[in-house]
């Protein structure tokens, strides 16, 4: 024992020195250790290095080849921007492919970087290389540093290929929008001289392409009846079972929220609104889905030839347009229903408005399919110029003679009175776009004029459209208005959902028609405004995956993904809890304290694991949150310490359980059933009903009592007091009697009874016995006290009342002194009498012992008897 004594002081010596000398030379050291360890240890990071080498010189190779491709498109790209001319259709091409060539090369970048992340941690482990003076570094460790050096070059050489050819690609798209805008400017900005000699040149022209157009026509009639008959009647049944389904069964699925009820003497607002609004959307976009769906069998079918498919598409586009203005008119002015309609205008003054707004939108597509048609027939441009000329014309007119009507609802409110004038500012805009349109027109700028009366049309139309969406959205939001619509009835008397439900349903219902207005009014306005269907596509695969702000990159569809896995996850972690809770742990009898605290833990741990890949695929690198994390930390430590040491002692109480749901605790003033236990709280319910909550931290670090910690196990106690005559061996018989006689008593303790003490009044004795469930202790206490009191009075036994006993004596100075007293005190109440001499007169037995106080006494005695 003695040599094991030197010897551990001796080893711990020896450590030290070791650990000093391996901190003072660490290089030695390692460079001996890998010395030591290379042959045993060679063959297998050789082996390692073997199967890693092949992954990343094939990861390498791909991205090369790749890059490389991208170098071969951008060239063919770069060359066909150089060409100059060209259309606006081969512009949108070009910037397609110049926005799919960025997001290749981009795919390219995101391949290596992972790669990229992983050289940079093995050099990491690696170390730095050996300065000069220092021992050389093993082999194996510098073979491998020089690979990965090598790799990363390659990889960095890679990487900035493309992000040069990504900048490249970006040039040329700039490019391209740039040739775009200024392509619309000049179509728009066009000049072109409006004489007589123009309408001749175009006359002539006319006649050459009526013939044309009816020769193709004919001919075009003639070959689908010899070689694609079938073609035709496929396509035709197809776009007839495509009429079914879009437009009767829109009609019968929304029949009821769109059809204007003529037994309706004062439909509601937002009835009127909510009827507008979609009536107007759902028939135009069922009628618009059946037509781009006829077009697609027509075209897929090889039906229609190259110079007939363009003037379909345009009819199909009159066709489309007509029906959404004759929808939107008849939704808002109502010509015929003056009960349904939005506005303040006389029944005249809406059927006139409803016929212009029609004749404008007629006028502008019939401008429009004539424009397809000499584009097909390869007519002169100066054809396209006279029509362009005398839709505007027309369209100008029609604004100038509405400007001069009276559509306005005379001031008794009867519709069928006549009406009064436009508004004066609002006549003067409408003279003021008329007479702009007709003048831009005359001095040869058509293309300008044909745009501006395109825009007051569709866009209008389209602005009107969203207005009514808006207008609905705020009604529907309104506080107690969802629930008399006719979805709210039947939530409320389908789901029975009550009224605080229905006003967020309300909420929900007016957001999702600002969404429907919103995606159906703006790509309306961009299309009518110059834009591509492939520029809207564009647009949309940039917001929904790539938003930038900075360095960081946002995308809505991955924030939408993650959204969706959460919701997933939080619904798969509440099913398992309940299933694990109902099916698993209630057949084995768990407690229901573990029962709770092992769902809550799964609860919280599900959460987080929801919360953790949600964030992931919404494409938020939680790497970057670390680095926020640690600048907060302080902030955590400092502010928010009370909450962090609430949180910790939540998960210490789930996970040590000194105390679960339903146990009645004690801690500090509070007393009662605990009823759950999050992490930051505990929620405790007194015997009054009331809900304290108390923070985790107070019941870890403060002392607990808790009545059911192993079990409901406890004992109960009941004092009695008997008089002083009572038998006290009759007594304890007695009460053991009775108490033996409650079932619910436990026999093993067995209940005794104790005589306590000899009381003031009453001889003291507690009966004393355990119950099984604390709970039950009230009930039984009560119902003893009952048969103990009836029992006393059967057997004669009395429960005194506490009491004292007075014994006044009289006689003697004592005597005197008390008849004095009581009549200076009757004096006193008498009539005022001076403090002093009252002082005096109720003097202590004391004072009177003194010689000179009994002398005293006795002159105040005579002078009172006198």
């Amino acid at each position: 024992m003695r040599l094991l004594k030197f010897r551990f002081p001796l080893l711990s010596i020896l450590l030290l020195g070791l650990s000093v000398a391996t901190t003072a030379v660490p290089l030695v050291g390692a460079d001996a250790f890998a010395q030591d360890q290379q042959p045993a240890q060679a063959q297998p990071a050789e082996q390692a290095d073997q199967q890693s080498q092949p992954v990343a010189n094939g990861l390498i190779d791909a991205a090369m080849a790749d890059l490389n491709k991208a170098k071969k498109e951008y060239a063919s790209l770069h060359d066909s921007a150089k060409q100059p001319g060209g259309d606006d259709e081969t512009l949108v091409a070009l910037s397609g492919r110049a926005d799919e060539l960025n997001r290749s090369v981009t795919a390219i970048s995101a391949r290596l970087k992972p790669r990229n992340a992983e050289i940079d941690a093995r050099l990491t482990q690696l170390g730095p290389v050996p300065k000069e003076g220092q021992p050389p570094e093993a082999a194996i460790v510098a073979q491998e540093r020089d690979r990965l050096n090598a790799e990363r070059a390659q990889i960095s050489a890679l990487m900035l290929d493309a992000d040069n050819l990504t900048t490249e690609a970006n040039r040329v798209s700039m490019q391209l929008v740039d040739k775009r805008r200024k392509l619309f400017t000049e179509t728009l900005l066009k000049h072109t001289e409006i004489s007589g000699n123009t309408f001749q040149d175009a006359g002539s022209a006319l006649v050459a392409e009526s013939l044309s157009f009816s020769d193709a026509v004919t001919s075009w009639i003639g070959f689908v009846l010899k070689a694609k008959l079938g073609s035709l009647l496929a396509a035709v049944l197809l776009s007839a079972g495509a009429a079914l389904l879009f437009l009767s069964g829109g009609y019968r699925l929304f029949r009821r929220y769109y059809v204007q009820d003529e037994a309706i003497e004062n439909p509601a607002y937002i009835s009127r609104l909510s009827v507008a609004f979609w009536s107007t959307l759902i028939r135009t976009i069922s009628l618009a889905a059946f037509l781009i769906t006829s077009f697609f069998f027509l075209s897929n079918f090889n039906v229609l030839r190259p110079d007939i498919a363009p003037i379909l598409a345009a009819v199909f586009g009159f066709i489309g347009l007509v029906y959404f203005v004759g929808r939107l008119s008849n939704a808002v002015f109502a010509p015929f229903r003056p009960h349904w309609r939005l506005v303040k205008l006389s029944n005249k003054g809406a059927y006139s408005l409803t016929w212009c707004l029609r004749a404008m939108a007629v006028v502008n597509g019939l401008d429009y399919v004539f424009d397809r048609i000499s584009e097909s027939m390869g007519s002169p441009v100066v054809v396209t110029v006279v029509k362009s000329f005398f839709a505007a014309l027309l369209i100008g007119v029609i604004l100038i003679a509405a400007s001069f009507g009276s559509p306005m609802l005379a001031k008794n409110g009867d519709p069928n009175a006549p009406g009064r004038r436009w508004p004066h500012g609002m006549a003067i805009i409408l003279r003021v776009l008329g007479i702009l349109v007709i003048f831009t027109s005359f001095i040869g700028y058509v293309g300008l004029a044909r745009f501006m009366a395109t825009q007051m049309i569709m866009t209008s139309a389209v602005i009107a459209t969203m207005y009514l969406g808006f207008q609905l959205g705020k009604v529907v939001s309104k506080q107690g208005v969802f629930a008399e619509t006719i979805i709210g009835r039947f939530l409320e008397s389908r789901l029975k959902l009550g009224e605080v439900a229905l006003d967020q349903c309300g909420l929900v219902a007016g957001l999702a028609t600002y969404s429907v207005a919103l995606l159906t009014g703006i790509p309306l306005i961009l299309l009518s405004w110059g834009f591509h269907v492939q520029d809207l596509e564009l647009i949309a695969y940039r917001l929904f995956t790539e938003i930038r702000i900075g360095n960081i990159s946002i995308s809505l569809l991955g924030i939408f993904v993650g959204i969706l896995l959460f919701a997933g996850g939080y619904l798969l972690t509440r099913w398992f809890q309940r299933w694990l809770d109902s099916n698993v742990m209630a057949r084995g009898q768990v407690d229901l304290g573990v029962r709770n605290s092992v769902k809550t833990g799964i609860g919280y741990l599900g959460i987080a694991v929801a919360a953790i890949i949600s964030i992931s695929a919404a494409g938020i690198n939680l790497s970057s949150l670390a680095l926020v994390a640690s600048a907060l930390s302080v902030g955590i430590g400092f502010g928010l310490q009370n909450i962090v040491s609430n949180f910790v002692s939540g998960l210490i109480l789930l996970v040590e359980r000194p105390f679960k749901v339903g146990d009645w605790i004690v801690s500090g003033t509070s007393e009662g059933i605990v009823k759950r236990i999050s992490v930051r709280a505990t929620e405790i319910e007194t015997f009054r009903k009331q809900s304290i909550i108390v923070p985790n931290s107070e019941l870890i670090n403060a002392s607990v009592g808790n009545w059911t910690h192993r079990n409901r196990l406890a004992r109960s106690e009941i004092p009695v007091s008997v008089s002083f005559d009572s038998d006290p061996r009759k007594v304890m018989e007695i009460l053991l009697e009775l108490v033996r006689g409650v079932p619910k008593i436990l026999r093993n303790p067995e209940p005794h009874v104790e005589f306590l003490r000899f009381g003031p009044s009453s001889l003291d004795f507690e009966m004393r016995f355990y119950l099984s469930d604390l709970s039950d202790g009230m009930e039984i206490r009560n119902n003893l006290r009952i048969e103990i009191l009836k029992r006393f009075r059967e057997e004669g036994i009395s429960i005194p009342y506490p009491h004292q006993e007075l014994h006044i004596v009289r006689g003697g100075a004592r005597g005197q002194r008390a008849d004095v007293a009581g009549k200076r005190l009757t004096d006193s109440a008498d009539g005022p009498e001076t403090e002093d001499e009252l002082i005096e007169s109720l003097a202590s037995p004391a004072e009177e012992s003194a010689p000179g106080a009994k002398s005293t006494g006795r002159r105040r005695g005579r002078t009172a008897a006198e």
